[in-house]
């Protein structure tokens, strides 16, 4: 009898999983589908995009990956991307981790204006000053240079850094910290020995949030860049672009090979990035 309430139980349960199970199962269909579209008409001629587009290839090719990868200075765009994007996220987690770091154990009113306005800068898109932005990279000699994107994007990242950190730090116990005063730690050895180790979640977290934006950007490289040597990835995508006609099979390839390290690193850290995740929800 009591076997049979337990079944019983657990069926219930589990009918009550189907809606959310389909409901989730159907998302993903449609968060996929356009990483599926990508992927299928690279392999494509132009005639075969317009005939099908939604279908598998008739005939296979590599010919546009070629083209990508052979003739059209693919890996000194992907470098130059990759520059960027390592530099710009060094800089976010040193900075916002040291700003994060003192703001936990800064407790007066100066120290939580300097967090709210680290908060504010997370509801004011950073794009409404591109005005006033390409003033000052231009009164700085920084046009047309990798150099312009660097504080442009080191600081639209500090802002969701800091809050994330700031939250994560405060959660550790204070125990640590007493242990290592006792032990004649001064506060640096403290953060690279006992604060950066415990917090790797919300560095995994704080980095692939900011990774993707700033491997997608497409904003601040067409405004500030026209140097071929300069450009990055996604902006190589404009010379494939004509004024009667694109190169889509390319396009996509392109943008194939574009979105493969965004998705290789997201896999590797995509423990990390829910643990840091849920960890500064809980804690704010």
């Amino acid at each position: 009898m009591a076997a049979n309430e337990k079944r019983t139980k657990s069926m219930r349960i589990a009918n009550m999983h189907i809606p959310s199970h389909g409901l989730m199962l159907f998302w993903s269909i449609i968060a996929l589908f356009p990483f599926y579209m990508l992927i299928v008409n690279s392999f494509k001629s132009g005639l075969q995009i317009y005939a099908n587009p939604f279908g598998l290839p008739t005939e296979w090719t590599l010919a546009n990956y070629e083209y990508i990868i052979e003739a059209s200075n693919f890996f000194m765009y992907f470098g130059n991307s990759f520059l960027v994007v390592s530099v710009s996220l060094f800089f976010i987690l040193l900075l916002g981790s040291l700003a994060a770091y003192a703001l936990a154990h800064w407790r007066s009113t100066v120290s939580t204006a300097i967090y709210f306005f680290f908060i504010i800068g997370m509801m004011l898109p950073i794009k409404i000053a591109t005005i006033r932005l390409m003033e000052i990279i231009k009164s700085l000699g920084l046009m047309n240079t990798l150099w312009s994107l660097f504080p442009i994007y080191i600081a639209m990242g500090l802002p969701f850094a800091v809050f994330i950190l700031t939250e994560f730090i405060r959660g550790l116990p204070i125990d640590l910290y007493e242990a290592a005063y006792i032990d004649g730690a001064k506060r640096s050895k403290i953060y690279y020995s006992i604060v950066l180790p415990l917090i790797k979640p919300a560095l995994a977290t704080v980095a692939i949030y900011n990774l993707v934006p700033i491997w997608n950007d497409l904003w601040f490289p067409l405004i500030f860049i026209t140097a071929d040597n300069q450009k990055t990835v996604l902006l190589a995508v404009t010379k494939l672009q004509g004024q009667y006609a694109t190169d889509w099979p390319r396009v996509f390839a392109l943008l194939t090979l574009s979105a493969l390290p965004v998705i290789t690193l997201y896999l590797l850290f995509s423990r990390n990035f829910v643990a840091g995740l849920t960890a500064g929800a809980i804690k704010g």
